[in-house]
């Protein structure tokens, strides 16, 4: 088949690349052409594991081309997918402006009958609107189809070569049958290619996404209770994971959740359910919390500094708003970094992955290592804000030698409180019992 993909972020990209893989002839379309220049020598313009290699193998085969005119995308396509981003508005909103843009360009370009595919997270309704963005000035039949994306950074390929299940939004047999024919490939283990109507295709997205957000912030939550009465969040967390009503995943609790999905679309849901008359206090509340769990190993590395961590020298382990991606969208991290840096504290960061990106937000303010030890060097404690496997089994007795102080602030949970008191560093996490 004959694919159009406009724009070429996480999604677009993963999108175009894995489609071509399955044999289709995919051209991905975007405004900035440097990039576009980039894609088409070989390269890669994000850092998503797996994603180079099937990228530069489908260029390789002629499956895989890169283009600035969406007229030649509109001509080139039977099924055009729209991945562009819908950015949090000043309200909490999310921003259609480039999907009805590219939207009102449609209508105006189309020449034959297409599928239309909102592949970017939209609020209920916006089939609707691209429908009539697009019928102010077509002059051809087309159906819009709502089909969200369920794409994990970092582990995006795979969840899109093998999803658990696909979901497509339509009313028109014409446009299910194309789809369907798209994604069988995808689906011969049996996963499910789920047929609804495009608003409940819209709203679960956003369900789905807004309900680990929930559960995540929730066992934040037990963890901070544990700390004040003294139980063990790890024991918890098994014990509750063990019910099958419950399931393991997403019990992990630590320092909030950050990324470019659940701190938008769990916004967005709450907007969105404000605009239609409708309170999600449990959205809210979720907001609310998570906000305050960024920042939640502050007080404790100030309380360790005794409320004095002007000229300290911090290392931070972990940039990256989660293990496996470049991504620092309301990563954690850098809302530690500022809070640091506004008390009067140096730092001294790495990240395997994200190190270009934070340099470009912090400039000189902060400072860099080459690896994971060079940021330990006259550093008076280590944060720990990203799980990164790197991070996992480090050399404790090289840690105590470069640090001034043998302690360890670990937002992510990463080590056992046993080994820390046997390796005699002071260990302070989310949830457990404080080592000294």
């Amino acid at each position: 088949m004959k694919i159009t993909v406009v724009g070429t972020g996480y999604v677009g990209l993963v999108t175009g690349t894995c489609l071509a893989e399955t044999g289709n002839n995919v051209l991905c379309v975007d405004i900035d052409a440097q990039k576009v220049a980039t894609m088409q020598q070989g390269n890669v313009p994000i850092y998503e594991p797996h994603l180079d290699v099937l990228f530069q193998r489908n260029i390789k085969a002629d499956r895989l081309k890169f283009t600035t005119s969406l007229q030649e995308g509109l001509e080139f396509g039977d099924i055009v997918f729209l991945a562009l981003p819908t950015p949090e508005d000043e309200d909490g909103s999310a921003d259609l402006s480039y999907v009805l843009g590219v939207a009102e360009e449609i209508g105006k370009l189309i020449a034959s009958y297409k599928v239309i595919v909102d592949k970017s997270t939209v609020p209920v309704g916006t089939a609707e609107k691209v429908t009539a963005t697009i019928a102010k000035n077509a002059k051809v039949d087309f159906d819009v189809v709502s089909n969200p994306e369920f794409l994990r950074e970092g582990f995006a390929v795979d969840d899109f070569l093998k999803p658990e299940r696909i979901v497509i939004g339509s009313s028109s047999e014409k446009a299910i049958e194309l789809m369907k024919k798209l994604y069988n490939p995808f689906v011969r283990s049996g996963n499910p290619i789920i047929v609804m109507d495009e608003k409940s295709a819209e709203l679960t997205k956003y369900a789905a996404n807004s309900f680990l957000a929930t559960k995540i912030t929730f066992m934040n939550e037990i963890a901070n209770f544990c700390e004040k009465v003294g139980a063990d969040v790890d024991k918890v967390r098994i014990g509750m994971g063990t019910d099958s009503r419950i399931g393991k995943r997403f019990l992990f609790p630590g320092i909030g959740y950050g990324g470019s999905c659940f701190p938008k679309d769990v916004k967005a849901l709450q907007k969105s359910g404000k605009d239609n008359g409708y309170d999600f206090e449990i959205l809210e509340a979720v907001i609310e919390v998570n906000d305050v769990q960024k920042t939640r190993l502050i007080p404790k590395v100030s309380a360790y500094f005794n409320n004095d961590l002007q000229g300290k020298n911090i290392a931070v382990w972990g940039l990256a708003f989660k293990p496996e991606t470049d991504d620092i969208r309301e990563a954690p991290a850098l809302y530690i970094i500022e809070e640091l840096l506004s008390k009067g504290a140096n730092i001294q960061a790495f990240d395997p992955e994200a190190m270009s990106n934070v340099k470009q937000k912090f400039g000189g303010k902060i400072s860099f290592g080459t690896s994971m030890y060079d940021v330990l060097a006259n550093a008076d404690a280590l944060i720990i804000s990203t799980e990164w496997s790197i991070f996992r089994t480090p050399d404790f007795s090289k840690i105590k030698g470069l640090l001034n102080n043998a302690i360890i602030f670990d937002g992510r949970n990463l080590y056992d409180i046993n080994d820390m008191k046997k390796e005699g560093i002071q260990y302070i996490s989310i949830g457990r019992k404080e080592v000294k």
